[in-house]
């Protein structure tokens, strides 16, 4: 016959407070380097619109590409994460990260082609 085993029941709890401060730290440090993505894409689309070396202007288009993509991620964390459960945000915040990591990739491999143009 077995005995039974008793397993101490662990309950590791964080109050209310501790959570929503937790919760805004993170929404804060999120909305701060979504607004620093933001910046540098609208900076590399404006330098890259103004270039008048095709080099230079890819290589500034594959920058701007790669802001933007980091910036939709950004944006997806936030609705997936972050607000209320729905169907509707997590397909669209699916759709951004698909969309962004697509941006990040393809800025990346273009970023390689005009920098070695430029060398």
């Amino acid at each position: 016959m077995q005995s039974p085993v008793k397993i101490a029941k662990v309950n590791f709890k964080i109050n209310d407070k501790g959570r929503n401060i937790a919760m805004f730290a993170i929404q804060s440090i999120l909305f701060i380097l979504i607004c620093l993505l933001l910046g540098f894409t609208l900076y590399y689309s404006v330098r890259s619109r103004r270039e008048s070396d095709p080099a230079k202007r890819g290589l500034y288009t594959a920058r701007m590409n790669i802001c933007m993509g980091f910036m939709l991620v950004m944006i997806a964390i936030t609705q997936i994460f972050f607000f209320s459960e729905s169907s509707f945000r997590r397909i669209f915040g699916t759709v951004l990260v698909l969309i962004g990591v697509f941006n990040v990739f393809v800025g990346i491999r273009n970023h390689g082609h005009w920098d070695r143009q430029l060398r």
